[in-house]
């Protein structure tokens, strides 16, 4: 037995919550919504598709109900329909409460479809037979697509995180194992009494917190590198992960349609990568004098941590399915690094403009050794760094911005930096 459904409480709900239809025209919305809903991407706990009902604003401007309702024909038709496709057009089929609500017409009722949601990613088939997955994203349910679906995917454990997964091009052929080795010693848990090839196994973990570097096919027995472990020790790595390398170019101005520009193309491991975007960064990192200012005579255009940990965050936290490199672009007065892919589930744009995005990585396991390598903070301490030593040297706080498909941060230069560039 539900608890009687209230239309005034759902009006004040989140939106991705609850979807209105004054009418039903098409079943198959109603159906597209459930299974959003049951997908639950925004970890709300499922939704309501109320039929019969819109939501307005009073004169006031706040929510208040509109109740059309549905006739006795209309509630049963639509109800058998939604059901119906349910369960034999959802895979796996979803099952929604369904309870009818009163309205002031004695002749009309509201249809209510409460949708709990699931640990399943529920995949609709429309009458076309197109197959697709759909998620509730504010007022709309979208389908999933690209990084959005592989996110879906692995938050429902239907596939395992992209950095876990064996890379199936490569072999433990394909692994430097004196880069190997060389990570191993600075991580401290290389062993001399064990050779190189004892940490290849597939029952080997350096820590509970991570899978076993390689995989060991089933029926052919090849034992191959994890994506995590082809991304840091990999041999010709952009051969098997052909986004895995990095960008580095610098504008005389303040935009790319200057004639002349300096373009550096970084291959190598991720940490090869990392190591000689370091050293490109720092020559960003110079000191700019003014004698007139006596209690800050110096000041840096850049910080230099500011400019290592938003770009290691960018290597860290990118989409490594999406066949794009890692762009660092230096201009006269800023520095724009791009990540490939969407912001990492559970962080909200408004939350990496504030400098308060929680801990979360999209590679964990890549996270870990590269957090044991000092390459990166752990526990998310990198964007709030970014933003305390940006405000410590006096320069302007980090913008970011972000869409389906890239992640951008830009550092401004400090504000002493623009007279001195024009001089």
């Amino acid at each position: 037995m539900t608890e009687k459904v209230d239309l005034k409480t759902l009006s004040v709900r989140e939106s991705e919550q609850v979807e209105w239809k004054e009418s039903v025209a098409d079943t198959d919305d109603v159906v597209k919504t459930l299974s959003a809903f049951a997908n639950d991407w925004a970890n709300l706990g499922g939704g309501y598709v109320i039929c019969g009902a819109k939501e307005q604003k009073d004169q006031y401007g706040f929510p208040e109900i509109c109740s059309v309702g549905l006739s006795a024909s209309q509630i049963k038709e639509v109800e058998n329909k939604v059901m119906a496709a349910c369960r034999d057009r959802v895979s796996p089929s979803i099952t929604p409460l369904v309870e009818e609500i009163p309205t002031q017409f004695p002749d009309r009722r509201i249809l209510v479809f409460i949708m709990p949601a699931t640990r399943s990613a529920h995949l609709f088939r429309s009458r076309d037979d197109a197959q697709k997955y759909f998620v509730r994203l504010s007022r709309e349910t979208r389908e999933a697509r690209n990084g959005l679906l592989r996110e879906l995917l692995v938050r429902k454990n239907v596939v395992e995180e992209w950095d876990r997964r064996p890379c199936l091009t490569a072999t433990v052929n394909d692994l430097d194992l004196l880069a190997l080795r060389d990570s191993l010693q600075r991580m401290n848990v290389f062993h001399p009494e064990l050779g190189v090839e004892d940490y290849l196994s597939e029952n080997k973990q350096l820590s509970a917190l991570v899978p076993p570097l390689c995989f060991r096919e089933p029926l052919t027995g090849l034992l191959r590198p994890r994506n995590f472990a082809m991304v840091l020790f990999g041999r010709n790595l952009q051969l098997h992960i052909p986004g895995a390398y990095a960008l580095f170019s610098r504008y005389p101005g303040v935009d790319r349609s200057e004639p002349h520009a300096e373009r550096t193309e970084l291959t190598g491991t991720l940490v090869d990568q990392a190591r000689r975007l370091v050293e490109l960064l720092d020559f960003q990192s110079y000191v700019v004098f003014d004698k007139t200012d006596r209690s800050s005579p110096n000041a840096v255009k850049y910080p230099a941590q500011a400019l290592h940990e938003a770009m290691v965050n960018a290597l860290a936290h990118r989409d490594y399915e999406v066949a794009d490199p890692t762009r660092v672009t230096v201009f006269s007065d800023r520095i724009e690094i791009v990540s490939p892919g969407s912001i990492p589930s559970g962080i909200s744009l408004d939350e990496l403009r504030s400098g308060r995005a929680p801990a979360k990585w999209r590679n964990q396991s890549l996270a870990w050794f590269l957090n044991r390598l000092q390459l990166a903070q752990a526990e998310g301490q990198g964007v709030p760094t970014i933003f305390r030593t940006m405000r410590e040297e006096g320069c302007p706080p980090p913008r970011f911005e972000a869409n389906e498909v890239r992640v951008i941060c830009v550092l401004p230069a400090h504000p002493r930096h623009v007279p001195q560039q024009s001089l």
